[in-house]
């Protein structure tokens, strides 16, 4: 029976990621001076994981790597190797290399293994004695063979002589171990590697090809191994199949050997090896046995059932994840209030049953079943909904080993703290904030944190620190990228701004109006804009990514004390807080982010400005007005404005008041895509259904303001080309 192993290759994928990330994060928090044992425990067991996975689906250029790095990390484990700088950069590039390999083979494309083969070189040296850093300055080839496995890496036994070299083997599996994903012949491919393999099966428990199961085993081997080497070597085949066997090792042409306790392990990695007999074992020590009696976190659970994985996507360039885990506490919460629905349902259906008319009688018992239809469906509608929520880490997690390089790179010394890392957000969101965020730490990085020497001179500590913060506010998620830099200086930004023609001569800007400034394009204060980043080129960005999510960032800074960006962000995109209006007969939807105001309008401070457009005098600030009945055409005569109110909306950094006839509830609201189920309609994100079925769209406010610019532009033409 053949099974289709790609069927699992997502998970496979997945969980390798996760297991380079444990690599890198145990890496990074290493002191090469005083290593901590479990920590090069955990980086053994995670690159063991992936080594098994990838044998077992075939994937030799990532089995092959991972051995050579398993076997140094072994003797670093066991005091062979030492551990320093250099080694630990090693390792961290071999982390880079397999991530960059693995993504490779999630995109079904080959994987370019230039760069393993150049690290195999350097790990091979370091192996037969030369230091990390002789290692790291070797002249190695760009090209040419893998020589992940050479001979010299096994221990072999050179007291043995050849015609008395071997091992005898009794094996006997259980008759369900194929059900745990363990395959005989495979292990036989495996000792068929080490030397030169002689087997005899025992038939006599084989039944008739009528009664024969597919997933039973009914045969036991003696097998005679002829070879120069280890025992360690033939204990590793077997020892994933601990309690599913019967097995007895001794030596040929000598004394029994008998074979130790076979390791315990998690029986999802099943084998080491590639499906068509390539070797990818590692030799074993003591420590190691001891180390692989633990439970093996995260391997690739290829043979459970219970855990479907979806056939991988199809991708463009860079793979993404497809899936998510979900902790069993919010799958048990969401099947409680399913039974609840199951049973309110039932009760609302018992009353008009069987053709039961319903009547004063039945009022009571109708309304108590509405309100707990509501209250399910609503406790429905958040258990849902966190299970798209995830821990920010998962984005935080990427930025201590980007700050250690920055560091490095920079001549600098700089310390991250990470805070609130378990609150939660949609996934979704956090995939798209991602980029903000790294353009925020590398201009902190770049231009906010100083030279050791600067701030020695100015009192100090000579390393800087960069603190990621997340918290919950009301319905939002707060972000703050803080630095303790140098600062920013306002009055630079307002001196650049007016060089380049953004600022009037004579304009006069609060502190918040010139912080602001950081957002305009390409405006930036450095003397000299490097090729990491400029503080200003690319803020613009930052901002636009961070709107597009209906979100906001802020900006507190002090000369020579730092500066903190502020992001607030909905929790999730999938579900909108609304202030719905009227506009001639239209309901319309505001996000409730986007509202600074509503206000009752008096017309003795609305103005009229040269081009035809009217401005409202808000405390002395003068902010454009725009109808939305003229914008989308909805009235041929707008009412004028002692009939209606005004709604004060921001958006990249412009304030508009909108006019509108009527102010509705404050409600939540599910945001439905109208360009995936019509088209793309200028300044409308996106629309919902409301209560009374009827469609509702939701406003774009930066769409608005564009579309009233256009309009106005086409305006002026039409007035010039008449004049003229």
């Amino acid at each position: 029976m053949s099974i289709d192993l790609s069927q699992f290759h997502a998970v496979f994928f997945e969980e390798s990621f996760e297991g380079l990330d444990v690599m890198e994060n145990a890496l990074l928090e290493l002191q090469p001076e005083n290593p901590d044992s479990e920590l090069i425990n955990s980086i053994f067991r995670s690159a063991h994981s992936i080594k098994g996975g990838s044998g077992t689906f075939g994937f030799i250029s990532i089995s092959e790597f991972t051995h050579i790095l398993e076997t140094l990390l072994d003797k670093i484990r066991e005091g062979e190797e030492q551990l320093d700088v250099d080694s630990v950069e090693l390792f961290l590039q071999s982390v880079d290399c397999m991530r960059t390999m693995l993504e490779a083979l999630q995109a079904e494309t080959e994987p370019d293994t230039t760069r393993a083969d150049q690290l195999a070189i350097m790990f091979q040296s370091i192996l037969t004695g030369a230091s990390a850093a002789e290692a790291k300055g070797l002249d190695v080839p760009a090209t040419g063979a893998s020589p992940v496995i050479q001979e010299s890496v096994l221990p072999g036994s050179d007291s043995i002589p050849d015609s008395l070299a071997g091992f005898h083997i009794e094996f006997t599996p259980e008759a369900d171990m194929l059900k745990g994903g363990n395959d005989p012949v495979r292990m036989m491919r495996e000792l068929a590697t080490l030397g030169e393999l002689t087997s005899t099966p025992d038939t006599g428990a084989l039944p008739t090809l009528r009664d024969m199961q597919p997933d039973v085993v009914y045969l036991n081997w003696c097998m005679d191994l002829h070879g120069d080497m280890p025992l360690e070597d033939v204990q590793e085949v077997f020892e994933w199949v601990e309690g599913e066997c019967d097995l007895s090792i001794s030596r040929l042409g000598g004394s029994a050997d008998s074979a130790p306790e076979v390791m315990p392990s998690n029986v999802a990695e099943a084998v080491d090896h590639a499906p068509d007999g390539t070797s990818t074992a590692a030799t074993k020590t003591k420590a190691d046995e001891q180390e692989s009696a633990k439970p093996i976190p995260d391997a690739p659970k290829t043979a459970s059932p219970a855990k479907p994985a979806p056939a991988p996507a199809a991708r463009a360039g860079k793979a993404e994840s497809s899936s998510i885990r979900v902790g069993i506490d919010k799958v048990d919460s969401l099947i409680n209030l399913v039974g609840e629905l199951v049973i309110t349902q039932s009760m609302l259906g018992q009353m008009g049953g069987s053709g039961e008319v319903i009547t004063d009688d039945h009022i009571g018992n109708l309304r108590e079943g509405l309100v707990q239809l509501e209250q399910n469906t609503r406790e429905l509608q958040d258990s849902v909904m966190r299970i798209r929520m995830l821990p920010i880490s998962f984005a935080f997690n990427r930025f201590p080993r980007m700050v250690r390089d920055l560091s490095l790179q920079l001549g600098k010394k700089v310390r991250l703290e990470l805070r609130g890392e378990q609150t939660e957000l949609d996934k979704t969101v956090m995939e798209k904030i991602n980029d903000p965020l790294v353009h925020l730490v590398r201009n902190a990085m770049d231009h906010g944190i100083e030279s050791p020497n600067v701030r020695a001179d100015q009192g100090k500590d000579e390393t800087g620190t960069i603190v990621l913060n997340a918290f919950h506010q009301g319905g939002n998620i707060i972000i703050e990228m803080i630095d303790d830099g140098g600062g920013i200086d306002a009055d630079k930004l307002v001196a650049k701004a007016r060089a380049n023609g953004i600022v009037g001569d004579n304009e006069q800007l609060n502190q918040e109006q010139k912080l602001d400034l950081l957002f305009a394009p390409g405006l930036s204060t450095v003397e000299q804009v490097s090729d990491l980043s400029g503080r200003g080129v690319g803020m613009d960005v930052v901002r636009r990514n961070i709107q597009e999510l209906n979100g906001s960032v802020d900006i507190d800074t002090e000369l020579g004390k730092g500066t903190t960006f502020r992001i607030r962000l909905p929790l999730t995109l999938a579900i909108l807080d609304g202030q719905l209006v009227t506009v001639a007969g239209q309901t319309y939807i505001f996000p409730l982010m986007s509202i600074s105001e509503s206000l009752q309008i008096d017309e003795k401070l609305v103005n009229n400005v040269a081009g035809g457009g009217d401005v409202y005098n808000l405390r002395d600030e003068y902010i454009p007005i725009l109808s939305l009945d003229s914008i989308f055409g909805l009235r041929t005569e707008p009412l004028s404005y002692d009939q209606s109110l005004l709604v004060v909306v921001e958006a990249e950094g412009m304030k508009v008041s909108v006019v509108v006839d009527d102010l509705m509830a404050q409600q939540q609201v599910v945001i439905k895509s109208l360009e995936d189920n019509y088209t793309r309609v200028p300044g409308v994100s996106g629309a919902t259904i409301l209560g009374d079925g009827t469609v509702a769209m939701i406003l774009d406010v930066a769409g608005l303001i564009g579309l009233a610019g256009n309009q106005k532009t086409m305006a002026a033409g039409e007035i010039a080309g008449s004049a003229a």
